[in-house]
């Protein structure tokens, strides 16, 4: 991606996440990144081809999260890091976080890829465990996760006690 690609993408970004996708112009868009409105179609074609970008921007760096939690081989280690996963959030990207929340519920879905893998790799170390339903027990993780970006991204929660509350409860600390 070149820089001005790069510079449209987080311009977007911005825009989208303070005003929505429906309340975005791509002329608000160029404005913002410095660029004409025709570099934007040249690039990505469309407003949709820029969201699309941006998702599969979203897509890259949440790869790079899960990748870290599927590596671990220690079945408790592992689902340890995957619950630490919202509390390693760098504070400097929580718009884009925020935004990518945002457009999950906008759209009405969860993006796939990245994300089964690390959904099957939480079940495969709730069965090594022996938990009786490790499914169950993942997608518990799951709504943790997605709990405790919500405290972190919207309402600025003092993110180590929480961590550590929810470490006791899985016995992992």
């Amino acid at each position: 991606m070149t820089d001005k690609q790069l510079n449209i993408l987080m311009a977007a970004m911005k825009l989208f996440a303070s005003k929505g996708f429906d309340g975005t112009s791509t002329n608000a868009i160029a404005t913002e990144a410095g660029v004409s409105e025709g570099l934007i179609f040249k690039h990505f074609k469309n407003k949709e081809g820029l969201l699309e970008a941006i998702i599969n921007y979203g897509m890259e760096k949440s790869s790079v999260y899960f990748a870290e939690v599927i590596l671990i081989s220690d079945p408790q280690k592992r689902i340890e890091k995957a619950i630490a996963l919202p509390f390693s959030i760098d504070p400097n990207d929580n718009q884009f976080w925020k935004l990518m929340y945002a457009l999950k519920w906008q759209r009405g879905e969860y993006q796939s890829g990245p994300f089964e893998l690390f959904r099957e790799s939480l079940i495969d170390a709730f069965d090594q465990l022996g938990y009786e339903n490790p499914e169950l027990e993942t997608t518990m993780i799951e709504v943790i996760i997605d709990g405790v970006a919500t405290q972190i991204l919207l309402k600025n929660t003092d993110a180590a006690p929480l961590l550590e509350t929810i470490l006791k409860k899985y016995s992992l600390k």
